[in-house]
């Protein structure tokens, strides 16, 4: 039957209590090994847990990510599993591995991830997701795995970047084919599940779809490294310390490594017998004459002395100096007028909006040079371009 079981078949090796990885061995599908699983779930559990962190600076709420854990899946499974619109998140390894895997978060969670990061308070979550919010989350994940591929390079011992990661916002309801997002989504792939919780705010569930062959290479790779680990050589004992000969040194001799002194003569760096060490007082002389002795020496003081400053100043010097930097070019910006809008109203802008600025009809506009008020003026028209006639300099 060309290594396909029929429905009778599977269901005899069910009831003989053999688990699905079986079946999927007997119909020859890609599957890991449980140490494969092991590896992958400690390899998951330090790069989510790197993450976690990063999203914690981004969203300054508590974020706890649980165990993960890894199980196989197909595309079937994930739209049976999540009925909403889902943001899934591609990426890319470009150093070190060679594939990709996504990630899924559900768009409540992105809505209150993208508010956190825009200084809301999370509750902001009217309107559907759009560009600003998808930007946002893939500027997340580009720091919070970047931050994982940092974990993963450890583990791995070797050089590991991604590529800026991608966000689509995807309905699995109308997606029939996983193969339209991912390669990989076409055929059965490692999913791991963690569950993530953001303040009081989010407690749901998140995933990484991995295919077989990027787990595969993960696993590879921490098993090499941990070979070379085991190969390497242990560095050898210390030699044991030599008893000290009970030959002493001759008179005048310094003692020896390991030698005692003779009677009445000082180690190496001790003081005499009768000598002070420093900041204690001499044999017989108690503190209080030693600073009277100390009080009674003369000390030299005198003012510092400066040369008066030549002004002899030359302006000739002066416009050679300006002329270095005659060249530098500086940009100048002319500046109609502001005003300020929350997210919410600018999410709202389309073609036709009319934003109202501070500044009255045929009140002059501002220039600027490098973002410094300088001078004010007047629009006009020179043949098919704008321009601006100064008006009045800003004396600051």
């Amino acid at each position: 039957m060309d290594g396909v079981l029929s429905q009778e078949e599977i269901s005899a090796l069910l009831n003989d209590d053999t688990s699905m990885d079986a079946v999927a061995e007997a119909e020859g599908l890609e599957q890991l090994t449980p140490d494969e699983i092991d590896a992958i779930g400690e390899i998951s559990n330090i790069s989510m847990g790197t993450a976690a962190t990063t999203l914690f600076s981004l969203v300054n709420r508590k974020v706890d990510i649980s165990t993960p854990v890894v199980t196989f899946a197909t595309w079937d499974d994930i739209v049976d599993a999540y009925e909403r619109p889902c943001v899934f998140i591609r990426i890319a390894y470009t150093v070190g591995l060679d594939g990709s895997n996504l990630l899924v978060l559900k768009e409540h969670d992105v809505k209150i991830i993208t508010d956190l990061m825009m200084g809301g308070d999370g509750t902001n979550l009217e309107g559907e997701l759009g560009e600003l919010h998808l930007s946002a989350i893939s500027e997340a994940m580009n720091q919070m795995m970047g931050s994982a591929a940092t974990s993963l390079s450890s583990m791995l011992n070797k050089m590991i970047d991604i590529s800026p990661p991608s966000a689509d916002l995807v309905d699995l309801k109308d997606t029939l084919n996983g193969e339209e997002i991912d390669e990989f989504l076409a055929s059965r792939f490692v999913k791991i599940s963690f569950k993530m919780e953001i303040g009081d705010l989010v407690n749901s569930e998140i995933m990484q779809l991995y295919p077989f062959s990027f787990a595969k290479e993960m696993c590879s790779g921490v098993a090499q490294n941990m070979e070379a680990d085991n190969a390497a050589p242990e560095p050898e004992p210390a030699p044991a310390p030599q008893p000290a000969p009970s030959q002493q040194p001759m008179q005048g001799q310094q003692a020896m490594p390991g030698q005692q002194p003779m009677m009445g003569q000082p180690m190496m760096g001790q003081p005499m017998m009768g000598m002070p060490m420093p900041g204690q007082p001499m044999m017989g002389m108690p503190m209080g004459d030693m600073s009277q002795m100390y009080a009674q020496q003369p000390v030299n003081v005198q003012p510092a002395q400066f040369q008066p400053f030549a002004g002899d100043f030359n302006p000739i010097t002066q416009q050679e100096n300006i002329g270095l930097i005659m060249d530098v070019p500086l940009d100048v910006t002319v500046e109609l007028g502001r005003t300020s809008k929350s997210i919410h109203d600018i999410l709202e802008f389309a073609p036709g909006t009319i934003i109202e600025l501070n500044k009255i009809a045929g009140e002059p506009i501002d220039v600027l040079v490098n973002g410094k008020y300088v001078a004010k003026g007047e629009v006009v028209v020179m043949e098919e371009s704008f321009g601006v006639r100064i008006t009045e300099i800003i004396n600051n």
